[in-house]
């Protein structure tokens, strides 16, 4: 029996930023589906992933290649606590950056076992693109994003740096070069940002830089069974939607190097319907971003069990 499908409800999926330790622990208290999932992603990677989430260290879950298999693990777990429960399914979908994985994951468009062993693949070509202390990533608050644009362009002088995440209206994160990113940086901060932070991340993610990583991953992209997606997935590169699994496979390679148009993705889901965003995931860091991006929609997490309950009644 399908799942009744709620016209207003779109599902959107974090990325890295959102792991921590001890997360998802009263869900799985509550459901032994989260540790059953998490257990089939220990068979694919060799370890033990839930014990590294509940008892490790937080660097060890921020290690990219660690990062991306748990993240991904931990909101299909949701996801299928949210169908177990009798949740209705949504109009769309959209994922931040690793978050797209887990969209098509929970779309019905790649087999869970298959995407974890893409992500960690992921993770490390990620990370061997650029060697650790070459590249460099920076928060730009309260800037307006042409203005942040022409910074990372003065700013260049022959080494790369890009405005590369487009999280919410005056949050902007640029990337590339070490230098050059402190350079563009300080050029925000002259023109009147009201912070420019740099980021505890070990690679320039989504620059120009990272198209060696997603030349690497091509090979087990291309050898992947990828289906058309049951819902609709608004993707990272182009904010549209697409059917063609070619096509498909051919996204999930460009935003590896390509700016993440998060905000042009929630606008987006809202023109298609949505007015409910839940964030199926650990934290709720797309709950934060949703609210400055259009504040006619309502946010939910599932990240607990009275936030899932919460989510569950709400929709």
């Amino acid at each position: 029996m399908k799942p009744t499908i709620s016209a207003n409800l779109a599902f959107v999926f974090p990325g890295q930023g959102s792991q921590k330790i001890g997360m998802l622990s009263d869900l799985a208290e509550a459901n032994s589906t989260v540790e059953e999932t998490f257990q089939e992603a220990s068979d694919v990677l060799g370890y033990d992933c839930w014990q590294m989430v509940q008892q490790g260290e937080q660097e060890d879950i921020n290690l990219t290649e660690r990062t991306q298999p748990i993240l991904l693990t931990a909101s299909v777990a949701i996801w299928r606590l949210w169908q177990e429960q009798g949740g209705p399914a949504p109009i769309a979908m959209a994922g931040h950056s690793l978050g797209e994985w887990s969209a098509l994951v929970c779309s019905g468009a790649v087999e869970f076992a298959d995407a974890v062993g893409i992500v960690r693949a992921r993770g490390a070509f990620m990370q061997e693109a650029v060697p650790v202390g070459v590249g460099a990533m920076a928060a730009i608050m309260g800037m307006d994003d042409q203005v942040v644009i022409d910074a990372c362009r003065e700013a260049g002088n022959g080494q790369i740096v890009d405005a590369v995440n487009f999280n919410a209206p005056g949050q902007v994160v640029i990337a590339g070069d070490a230098e050059a990113v402190r350079r563009a940086a300080n050029i925000c901060k002259k023109a009147g940002a009201k912070r420019a932070v740099e980021l505890p991340v070990s690679a320039p993610f989504h620059t120009s830089l990272m198209r060696p990583a997603a030349d690497n991953l091509a090979e087990l992209v291309a050898q992947t069974t990828f289906k058309p997606p049951q819902v609709t997935i608004v993707h990272n590169v182009h904010a549209q939607t697409e059917d063609n699994i070619e096509a498909i496979k051919s996204l999930m390679l460009e935003q590896i190097y390509k700016p993440v148009l998060w905000v042009d993705c929630v606008n987006s889901l809202a023109t298609r319907g949505a007015e409910i965003l839940v964030e199926c995931g650990p934290g709720r860091v797309l709950n934060g971003l949703s609210k400055r991006i259009n504040r006619e929609l309502t946010s939910l997490s599932t990240d607990d069990v009275a936030s899932l309950e919460n989510a569950l009644t709400s929709v």
